[in-house]
């Protein structure tokens, strides 16, 4: 295989990975003294270092090639979950205050403390296990195809080469190393991406000529709000199952939430998620319009520019339109996704089996003896990963990503009823906590099952519009997969609040501060003086900035 990059563009990026190098072993030589400094960073980042990690941690390989496709080949109706930047704020001003004031290393602890030790158990064990078979798996699988294409090199070079190095630096400098790097890592991803969509911009003849191009094509390119009807994206589904997803992501996901608890104060983490919260909108501006250029250019020049594959859009752009040494640049920017995603997941995983299982079994051993075991458990995270690289490479990434949209979708709406509700309303118990658990991960079960089960019967209704099946369970299958994440919702919502007022009331003594209903007079206080003026201004500012979007894109 042949690397589209140059002499010049191999000099950029060997100079990136020596910044990178050099602030690891700058990290790494500052050495942790124990769990909170290798877990939280020592719970003294800065605001800016803590936007820029939430933001790197959520953007991957996957994200930057499958979004720029699904503009390609859809528009901006995916770009609905790109505006959950107003999501990332209620993490600052509704989540975080709680989760700092628990003292919480984990959003598992976090549950432990606010409900029961069963809890803590499901999260944490459920957590672990979707980490490793999403998260990890799907970040390797694509950094393979990102990185086999750009450098040249084997699909298992690639994806081994940058688990091992990206693992290497995250087991000796825990979360000190994953959060610095990242913020090194954003600069270039967001660098590499705008000039992309600039040099894109002026090879279509600017902003008027692409939408004039592409409407002509696919006149509902630019619309997000497709009917309640639309088979993929209906705009109900995008909106408000989107958001119950976005709620369980931004505010209760210990890979997102880990980065906003190594702040030593509520301001400075709610500052942080202010700034990732503005950062969070930049992806439809440096990724998915791109994909809607790649789109405009194949319909202008179809001879130059030509994508076999939706998912191939941005790598056409890099290829088609960058001089040498900028290609390196973004090369080194989507590399960086995938490394930036992939410590984030190996150091999450760590810091939940270490602190809630771990710890849990063997309360005794001392600070050296649970920094070992971090350091192991990421290690062994790192093996699973690439054990599981041949399962990925046969299931195929349009699928798996197709998939991994469905599964959060039927993860999200118990977790998120249950830390919502546990901490607007203190009446919610420790019953109704885990039976709202276990209930979801049944209706989890059975959805996906149902899906596997009926998906010969879908594939063939998609192609031929012909329905062979019917039925409940057909039914079943086939809802919208976030309309579904809206029913399970209002169902887990029901469940959780009937079983908490059928049961006995939660002492209020022991969840004090941990739920609005026990705040004391102490916690009003601090809450009052940890914003200023200028983060309620920013924060007002970004939701209508979110809202003009969301009206700019009708069509």
């Amino acid at each position: 295989m042949e690397s589209v990059l140059e002499f010049g563009d191999w000099i950029v990026l060997g100079i990136y990975f020596l910044a990178l190098v050099g602030v690891a072993i700058w990290v790494i030589l500052q050495k942790n003294k124990d769990t909170e400094d290798y877990f939280l960073a020592g719970r003294n980042v800065g605001w800016f270092v803590i936007g820029a990690s939430i933001f790197a941690s959520n953007i991957g390989s996957e994200h930057v090639v499958g979004l720029a496709g699904t503009g390609f080949e859809s528009g901006t109706p995916m770009a609905h979950y790109e505006l959950h930047a107003w999501i990332v704020l209620l993490l600052g001003w509704l989540f975080l205050p709680f989760y700092i004031r628990s003292g919480a290393f984990t959003m598992p602890e976090f549950l432990e403390k606010r409900f029961d030790s069963r809890s803590r158990w499901f999260l944490s064990i459920f957590s672990l296990v979707g980490y490793v078979i999403t998260k990890v798996s799907v970040t390797i699988y694509a950094g393979g195809i990102v990185v086999s294409e750009l450098l040249g090199v084997s699909f298992w070079g690639g994806a081994i080469g940058i688990v091992i190095f990206t693992g290497i630096y995250t087991i000796i400098g825990g979360m000190k190393a994953v959060i610095y790097t990242e913020t090194l890592q954003t600069i270039i991803l967001i660098m590499g991406s705008i000039i992309i969509t600039v040099l894109g911009l002026q090879e279509i003849g600017g902003w008027s000529a692409m939408t004039e191009t592409v409407k002509e094509v696919s006149p509902e390119h630019f619309n997000m709000w497709r009917p309640m009807s639309d088979p993929d994206f209906p705009w109900t589904g995008l909106l408000i199952g989107g958001t119950i997803v976005g709620i369980w992501y931004w505010c209760t996901d210990q890979y997102i939430v880990q980065r906003t608890l190594a702040a030593n104060n509520i301001k400075i983490g709610r500052r942080g998620a202010i700034f990732g919260a503005y950062l969070k909108l930049l992806p439809i501006f440096i990724f998915l319009i791109p994909g809607i250029i790649a789109f405009a250019l194949t319909i202008q020049n179809p001879e130059i520019f030509s994508v076999e594959k939706a998912d191939r859009a941005f790598p056409m752009l890099v290829k088609t339109l960058l001089p040498v040494g900028l290609k390196g640049l973004v090369a080194g920017g989507l590399i960086a996704a995938l490394m930036s995603s992939l410590a984030s997941v190996f150091n999450s995983c760590s810091t939940i089996f270490t602190i809630d299982i771990y710890k849990k079994i063997m309360p005794d051993k001392e600070e050296k003896q649970l920094l070992r075991i971090g350091k192991t458990a990421t290690a062994v995270i790192v093996v699973l990963g690439i054990f599981w690289i041949p399962i990925m490479e046969k299931i195929g990434g349009g699928v798996m990503y197709q998939y991994l949209q469905n599964v959060q979708s039927y993860i999200a709406p118990p977790v998120t009823t249950v830390f919502l509700l546990g901490i607007v309303w203190k009446r919610v118990n420790s019953t109704a906590a885990i039976t709202t658990l276990m209930t979801g991960l049944v209706l989890l079960i059975a959805r996906l099952s149902a899906e596997i089960y009926y998906q010969p019967d879908i594939e063939h209704f998609r192609q031929t519009g012909e329905q062979l099946a019917s039925g409940f369970a057909y039914t079943f299958a086939t809802i919208n997969f976030a309309h579904m994440a809206i029913f399970m919702f209002i169902f887990s919502l029901a469940l959780c609040i009937g079983v908490s007022l059928a049961t006995t009331a939660p002492d209020y003594k022991t969840i004090k501060g941990l739920s609005f209903g026990t705040l004391g007079e102490d916690d009003k206080q601090l809450a009052r003086k940890s914003y200023d003026t200028i983060d309620l201004v920013l924060s007002f500012l970004l939701v209508v900035i979110v809202i003009g979007i969301l009206t700019y894109f009708t069509g």
